[in-house]
């Protein structure tokens, strides 16, 4: 009788619980007063109203302003206590700001830095050996800001260290194609010059590549007026935003190789490679202003350059070998040095209320050269006031429905290490969960328009981004411009292949020049950069002030964007785009732009080697991608259809659908990687190995037919081109068959 009756009270008990759980869901889940919820309607729920309106209205300029005045008040190099300090002040903010299991991740990674007890310098010497010319050893300081003892001399991370002397060489910018002109119409011997190359068009990294290939000594890189100052007459910084001549361009050489352990974490139980196996520069290399180059390119004998090759420096461009003098010679000091330290990532989460296991990311990296002003501090300055805004939604009551994962990317700007130790650390969770990687290296680098990047199935959501946006600059309002868009597809227009205006933005493909590229080279994440742009009818090859000393707060608050208004424009583009993605109840994913992108470059093939593969016997090769290609398509537009009839009632068929376009970039990886680079697994989309800032499509197949008339293995060669010609079209295949309904395989 006892226990009858706790059974009994149990029963009561446990009936009162669930009544007032029912209870509880229906009046807080219910989407009216009086109507029942099912957890069919919680699941099928899509984006709450007026959120967007909110996060909008909620990111503000002169949170930006401070934020980018605090981030740039000191230097913070990859790899040094300062940079570790803003690590931990971008956690702490992120922690304050209401973000969840917010981590500060170790990584131990080879870094570069010069000397500084044996300063780098290159010295221009006549016949007796007296000193002609010494390059400046640090960059003339403009205004006080600048007068900071933790500012590090110029120099290119990575290069080699040593001492070569010989005669120079102008090699334009550096490219292959600079390298065989000069080997074919000038029959130049490189073997122990010393090269000058102005920045621009290429990776620098790629230059002491060619540099290198060819036999060089050493290589000096400078920054021309004509690609950063347009000539020599503007009023230069802290005037105007065109590079002195005492300006010079830092960066590193390294961009995709992982000196001690390739294709793995820096974790404390990884192997290290020993330090004389890493791949890296094998010459000195070194940066200067063009005040010393142009005392290095006036002395110089031989041709004058092609007019396509001349700078704007006030002197007859000539191209070597050698000195008017014939007895001068140029001699390179270069002590730079690896060392092992410790970088940091920062992660914070805004965890999502209905999938929080499918993740949006949104990252940028946070060390600088100097103060970074505009690279990166710009956009980290935006990112933490778009998670200052989401964390405030969040404590009114919003979630997301996929988690908000952001990102602070450590030592960057070295080689894009951070984010790629991170994504080799994580890259089977990325492979599974990741929607999207937004990327935001900076915020602005001009503020003639709007200019986002973007891999095809992201183009179309960065266009409505833009359309919900306020245009920040009253004059392009005046003209009936209203929204970000409406001045983007008017300074950056889209043309087809006979030049006419497509009626949309221009938005290029992502080559290898920020934190994406892992996203997208090893697993196959799709992404976007988005940045505000100037205008490239300027001539110009970068904002001029890049990675130099005079990239300051003064900068962006009195030059580029006093009013901080492009970089709250940015920062809401940035954050409609995320919100739209982590929010919408069925991914707003083009997929049909994936299959133009994939006719588009089938197109490229055939237009430019088409002939030349037929005739060497690949004709069904190129039958079988161009019906990969129709099928490919056909599966796009099928699988559009079933996005469009879904039964949004039925929330494991939307994600389902959600699940093969979020699983569709990933198709295209390739386990062994590509020819040379088994590293880079992405067969579509990957930095070209000539250029890694530029995208190439098909790299394996374009990488195999680059100047193969000069190799002399030519059966080999071929054998190659016929192999990845078939690699592509298996891909391509095997994506037509992911987007089939299950039970088609």
């Amino acid at each position: 009788m006892r226990l009858s009756r706790t059974v009994a009270g149990t029963l009561v008990i446990v009936t009162l619980v669930v009544g007032v759980v029912i209870g509880f869901l229906s009046g807080y889940y219910g989407p009216g007063a009086g109507t029942a919820t099912t957890w069919k309607h919680l699941l099928s729920r899509d984006a709450a109203e007026g959120v967007r309106e909110k996060l909008l209205g909620e990111i503000n300029g002169g949170n930006i302003r401070h934020n980018l005045r605090e981030i740039t008040r000191t230097p913070h190099l990859a790899g040094t206590e300062a940079a570790h300090r803003l690590a931990r002040h971008i956690a702490r903010l992120w922690q304050e700001q209401g973000l969840t299991g917010v981590k500060t991740l170790p990584y131990t990674v080879m870094l570069s830095y010069p000397d500084k007890d044996n300063p780098n310098r290159i010295v221009l010497r006549d016949g007796s050996g007296d000193v002609v010319h010494t390059s400046q050893l640090a960059e003339k300081i403009l205004s006080p800001e600048q007068n900071h003892s933790d500012v590090v001399p110029p120099y290119n991370a990575f290069s080699a260290p040593g001492t070569p002397k010989g005669p120079l060489v102008y090699v334009n910018y550096g490219r292959m194609e600079d390298f065989l002109w000069l080997k074919d119409n000038k029959q130049v011997n490189f073997t122990g010059t010393i090269c000058i190359a102005r920045y621009g068009k290429i990776f620098r990294g790629d230059k002491a590549k060619h540099a290198q290939e060819f036999g060089a000594s050493g290589l000096i890189l400078y920054s021309d007026p004509k690609d950063y100052s347009a000539d020599t007459t503007h009023s230069v910084y802290p005037d105007s935003w065109w590079l002195p001549g005492t300006g010079v361009q830092r960066g590193s050489l390294n961009m995709n190789v992982d000196p001690l352990t390739p294709g793995y974490p820096g974790t404390e139980s990884a192997y290290y490679l020993p330090d004389g196996e890493a791949n890296l520069p094998k010459i000195p290399v070194h940066p200067i202003g063009f005040d010393d180059a142009k005392i290095f390119l006036e002395n110089i004998a031989g041709d004058e350059a092609p007019e396509s090759w001349r700078g704007a420096l006030p002197i007859t461009y000539r191209l070597g070998p050698g000195f008017k003098e014939p007895a001068w010679c140029l001699e390179m000091y270069i002590s730079t040095h690896n060392e092992n330290r410790t970088t940091y990532n920062v992660v914070g989460f805004i965890e999502g209320e209905i999938e929080p296991d499918r993740y949006v990311l949104v990252g940028n990296h946070y060390d600088a050269w100097v103060f970074g002003a505009v690279d990166p501090s710009s956009g980290t300055a935006s990112i933490l006031e778009l998670s200052r805004t989401m964390g405030k939604l969040v404590k009114e009551g919003w979630r997301p429905r996929r988690t908000i994962v952001f990102c602070a990317w450590g030592s960057e700007e070295q080689g894009l290490i951070g984010s790629r130790e991170w994504v080799e650390n994580y890259a089977h969770i990325l492979g599974n969960r990741a929607v999207a990687y937004l990327n935001m290296d900076m915020s602005i680098q001009g503020n003639y328009s709007f200019g986002g990047r973007a891999l095809p199935m992201l183009v179309r959501p960065l266009y409505d981004a833009a359309k919900q946006v306020p245009n920040p600059n009253p004059e392009e309002i005046a003209k009936g411009r209203a929204t970000v868009y409406d001045t983007w597809v008017i300074g950056v227009p889209q043309k087809d292949a006979d030049g006419k205006h497509t009626g949309k933005p221009r938005v290029p493909l992502l080559g290898a020049g920020s934190d994406f590229t892992h996203f997208i080279s090893k697993v196959g994440v799709t992404c976007a950069d988005l940045r505000y742009r100037f205008d490239e009818k300027q001539g110009i090859s970068s904002y001029p002030l890049y990675h130099s000393v005079y990239e300051t707060f003064h900068l962006v608050d009195k030059i580029m964007d006093p009013t901080f208004a492009y970089s709250k424009a940015t920062t809401q583009l940035l954050g409609e785009m995320a919100r739209n993605l982590a929010d919408s109840y069925v991914l707003p994913f083009d997929v049909g732009s994936f299959a133009s992108a994939i006719e588009d470059y089938a197109e490229r093939v055939e237009k430019h080697s088409g002939s030349l593969m037929r005739s060497h016997g690949m004709d069904r090769g190129l039958e079988y991608l161009r019906l990969a290609v129709i099928k490919f398509r056909l599966a796009a537009e099928q699988f559009q259809r079933r996005v469009e009839s879904v039964d949004r009632n039925n929330p494991l068929a939307v994600r389902q659908l959600n699940d093969q376009m979020m699983q569709l970039g990933k198709a295209f990886i390739d386990p062994l990687g590509l020819p040379g680079r088994p590293f880079t697994r992405n067969v579509v989309f990957a930095p070209s190995v000539r250029n890694q800032y530029a995208g190439s499509s098909f790299p394996g197949l374009t990488d195999a037919l680059f100047e193969i008339s000069r190799d002399p293995n030519q059966e080999a060669r071929w054998q190659e081109v016929s192999k990845q010609l078939a690699v592509i079209t298996y891909f391509i295949e095997t994506a037509a068959v992911s987007l089939q309904k299950p039970v088609d395989l």
